[in-house]
């Protein structure tokens, strides 16, 4: 600490500088080539463990980079004012949004936009802007592609609607696929990405009201992407794929990610890129239906039937011999993707509090139960349009009788909790899922992206673990409830199987500490043995026993049964309630 002081006293504390994503960049590229952390570290004027973390966010780092519009211009012939790299920066996250969205480009579509974001970014600026203009012509859009590296963007001359007549089609051939190659509905899949604003409320409740006035980035505009998939039969749910743009969210700093319901990723725009997806694909999918197939007693061999999105690698086929990948028509996705057509607490907290304390945890949750809910019968449903063949006896969804309950739901849950809300408000903000970024967003998304580390916690923590008391304690509150319920119903039957039911549920954690339980009883027993020297002492010298069997490495002390049993007992992971069964 002295030292310390003394150092900062004497002006020598190296002041905090500000890293750009050039300087990164810099880094990372010598990195790369061989040179030495330390020498790096030097030749920047900066902490080794900084290059250090900086090298961790290489692919993060790099993902960004490849969107930034200067970056990838080598020859510059005109000096660009500032508002047309902001907008053109802005224009390529809503390009890249509308990828995502599987939503058709035009060039007209795209100029317009280009100078509605121009508009927007110089009327931030205000006058020092005043003389900038832009005309988005065809020559600077074709600039534009090349320096920000957009050669995936698909553009027509006019915005594309649905083929109808490419969706009609293409069933029939899906189904000679199908069965030229001898799959049943139980080996036939689909996955499909949507986005989720996690943290979004309807516009007329007073959080929203309060957040727009907030500085900084907006938690409402919060997204996730979600990938789910099933097979045709409805008997498989895949284990859900998420996508967030943090990859150690405070919320989940105690939790071991491989254990979430979920299958967690990051990236910063929190997208199921190219490298999300293969990763998906190689140890998560092809595992999971393996394991799936085994268990059931179902040769494994999958046909997985996808759509053009630029995440989904276009050779899949050739990456495993029994997963044959099949790509449906553009612009039909609408039409006949399977997974596009599915798509107690505190009394006295309220709305306020628990809306800010809901976090990404909470929402894996949430997202898990809702999955769960999804039944095997509306699963199957949604092949209809693709794979009629392997659609059993359904009638259809009553999707208006459906809705109208939610709905009812909704606007009674907002009555309890004074929103004044109606089923316009919901309908409302179920239809804001959908929409496309405004310059607005794109302005706020820009600049939360350039914050690193937003809300992350590198911080090392201990790994939870279970411990025999707090089990044991766990154990009695379930088996006090249980005996509440029992004294009040007086349906024997019922409260029995409700019992056995909880008994059933819990036995993996009894297991658990029985296991404990017996090592503490280990532990106990250990401490009755000693090591014994295998050279004689001078007494037993000078007194042999004809009876003795000679030298031995130990021996165990004479305790009575109730000795060996108080020990066990006395440890410091006693449990005082005693085993239970």
């Amino acid at each position: 600490m002295a030292s310390r002081k003394a150092s900062s006293e004497s002006g020598s504390v190296k002041k905090r500088q500000a890293i750009s994503f050039e300087m990164k960049v810099a880094i990372i590229k010598k990195l790369d080539a061989g040179e030495k952390m330390v020498s790096v570290a030097r030749a920047y004027n900066m902490n080794r463990s900084t290059i250090g973390t900086i090298y961790k966010q290489k692919d993060r780092i790099m993902e960004h980079v490849k969107g930034a519009v200067p970056m990838q211009s080598t020859i510059i012939s005109k000096k660009r004012g500032k508002i047309l790299e902001e907008m053109e920066k802005l224009l390529t996250i809503w390009l890249e949004d509308q990828q995502q969205r599987r939503i058709p480009l035009s060039l007209m579509l795209i100029q317009e936009k280009a100078k509605s974001i121009f508009e927007d970014v110089k009327a931030k600026a205000g006058e020092s802007a005043a003389e900038e203009t832009f005309s988005a012509s065809h020559g600077w859009f074709s600039r534009f592609k090349k320096r920000a590296n957009l050669h995936h963007v698909a553009v027509s001359g006019e915005a594309a609607s649905a083929d109808k007549e490419a969706a009609e089609r293409f069933p029939q051939v899906l189904k000679e696929i199908i069965e030229e190659g001898g799959y049943s509905a139980k080996q036939v899949f689909n996955v499909d990405e949507t986005g989720l604003f996690w943290k979004k409320m309807p516009e007329k409740t007073y959080i929203s009201r309060e957040e727009k006035t907030m500085p900084g980035y907006k938690a409402a505009k919060d997204r996730l992407t979600l990938m789910l998939g099933a097979n045709a039969d409805g008997s498989f749910k895949l284990k859900p794929l998420l996508v967030y743009r943090a990859a150690n969210p405070r919320a989940l700093k105690n939790v071991t990610k491989s254990s979430l319901p979920v299958i967690w990723m990051s990236n910063i725009k929190a997208w199921v890129t190219l490298a999300v997806f293969e990763d998906w694909f190689f140890h998560h999918f092809i595992p999971e239906v393996k394991l799936y197939c085994r268990e059931n007693g179902i040769p494994f061999k999958i046909l997985l039937v996808l759509d053009n999105a630029p995440g989904h690698p276009p050779h899949l086929d050739d990456f495993h011999p029994d997963v044959k990948v099949v790509y449906l028509p553009p612009n039909t996705t609408s039409l006949l993707q399977p997974m596009d057509q599915a798509v107690d607490s505190d009394p006295e907290m309220t709305l306020r509090s628990y809306w800010k304390s809901y976090n990404i945890f909470n929402c894996i949750k949430n997202i898990e139960a809702s999955w769960r809910e999804v039944s095997e019968v509306n699963l199957n449903a949604v092949w209809r349009p693709l794979c009629p063949q392997f659609v059993n006896d359904f009638r259809g969804f009553d999707q208006e009788g459906i809705n109208k309950d939610i709905l009812s739901t909704l606007v009674g849950l907002s009555e309890k909790l004074e929103l004044d809300l109606e089923e316009e408000d919901f309908e409302e903000l179920l239809e804001s899922h959908g929409e496309e970024l405004s310059n607005q967003d794109l302005m706020e998304l820009e600049a939360q992206q350039r914050v690193e580390e937003e809300e992350e916690d590198e911080t090392p923590v201990p790994m939870k673990k279970f411990e025999t008391k707090l089990l044991a304690e766990g154990f009695s509150l379930i088996d006090k409830a249980i005996a509440l319920f029992e004294q009040q119903d007086p349906n024997i039957e019922r409260c029995t199987k409700v019992a056995n039911q909880m008994n059933d549920a819990i036995q993996c954690y009894r297991i658990i500490y029985d296991e404990k339980k017996k090592k503490t009883v280990q532990s106990s027993l250990d401490r009755f043995f000693r090591p014994v020297s295998t050279t004689p002492s001078k007494e037993d010298t000078r007194q042999p026993s004809s009876s003795s069997p000679g030298p031995s490495t130990s021996s165990f002390i004479d305790v009575t049964e109730e000795e060996v049993t108080l020990e066990a007992h006395s440890s410091d992971d006693e449990d005082p309630l005693g085993p239970m069964i």
